[in-house]
């Protein structure tokens, strides 16, 4: 992808998302938003952030494919939690673990980190290359994150892209 087409993906995803997220559609607000996008490109370009890293266009398209899953582990997870608070019965034991993270790029492995922070009960606290330190709640969330199902969805993902 030339850097022309990262700067035009990026706008198009800034523009979204000042649409989704401001909810006006006057005129004037219209205009501020574009004002902002451009600007925003205006010093992304400046800072010569416009790279397969800044922006990851086909790493995303491929995880919007995993998103009913992360979804549905998010739901699970938030429940977990839930019951957990609600029933003081139910065992709280927090660890601290580490786990292999197989993606090969930056991106990939940070998309990896933040998954598992999304995941109620579990919050990734450090990345080295290849290895994520992770805080769980209990025994029960270390081993979601232990069986490897995240990692190899995110991985899959990254071959994709």
């Amino acid at each position: 992808m030339r850097a022309g087409s990262k700067l035009a993906v990026l706008g198009l995803a800034l523009a979204a998302c000042w649409l989704a997220l401001s909810g006006h559609y006057e005129p004037l607000f219209l205009f501020l938003g574009l004002v902002s996008v451009a600007f925003c490109l205006y010093i992304a370009r400046r800072m010569r952030l416009i790279d397969h890293e800044g922006v990851p266009a086909r790493l995303s398209l491929s995880a919007l494919r995993q998103l009913p899953w992360l979804i549905g582990e998010i739901g699970k997870a938030n429940i977990a939690v839930a019951r957990r608070i609600v029933d003081p019965a139910l065992p709280v034991a927090p660890r601290l673990f580490e786990t292999a993270a197989s993606q090969k790029s930056d991106i990939g492995q940070a998309t990896y980190a933040n998954w598992i922070t999304l995941t109620p009960g579990t919050v990734s606290v450090d990345l080295d290359p290849g290895t994520i330190r992770v805080h769980a709640l209990s025994a029960g969330d270390a081993a979601g994150v232990q069986t490897g199902e995240m990692d190899r969805r995110v991985s899959d993902a990254e071959k994709r892209s």
